[in-house]
């Protein structure tokens, strides 16, 4: 009885280091050519599939009604802030890493195919967009 109690509790007290090896949450993001934080994105997982959203513009020039003009699919010319920006994402097989979705960069419209990789103990996130042979990585960092 003693080892089953003992068992539930420290299963208890590792479930949220566990929980925090996934993109889901809310990530800070930072400008590549800057280096300044640019905004959060709230990550969601529904059945398996990631997405993600633009929850707050921080940059200092950030208008909070700029809308994707550059964007050519249906999120032209709708709102950045709350705007989707990663679709599809899917766990790998037996790893840490979720992949097969796409990332919009709502600065130039372009779509990336994605790979998302919790690093640092789930406290960062190593986003990185492809295009044919070129690709960019972001580290992220998750908002407590």
């Amino acid at each position: 009885m003693f080892r089953q109690i003992a068992a539930v509790v420290l299963a208890a007290l590792a479930w949220p280091a566990l929980a925090q090896m996934t993109p889901v949450g809310v990530w800070r993001t930072v400008d590549d050519k800057t280096g300044e934080v640019s905004s959060e994105v709230r990550i969601s997982d529904n059945a398996g599939v990631l997405s993600g959203r633009i929850e707050k513009l921080l940059r200092k020039d950030a208008r909070q009604d700029d809308v994707c003009d550059k964007c050519t699919d249906e999120r032209k010319n709708k709102p950045v802030l709350g705007l989707e920006i990663i679709r599809g994402a899917k766990r790998s097989d037996g790893k840490e890493v979720w992949e097969g979705g796409k990332i919009l960069d709502p600065d130039n419209g372009k779509d990336y195919t994605l790979r998302l990789t919790p690093i640092e103990d789930g406290k960062q996130l190593q986003v990185r967009g492809y295009i044919a042979f070129f690709y960019r990585t972001q580290t992220w960092t998750r908002v407590p």
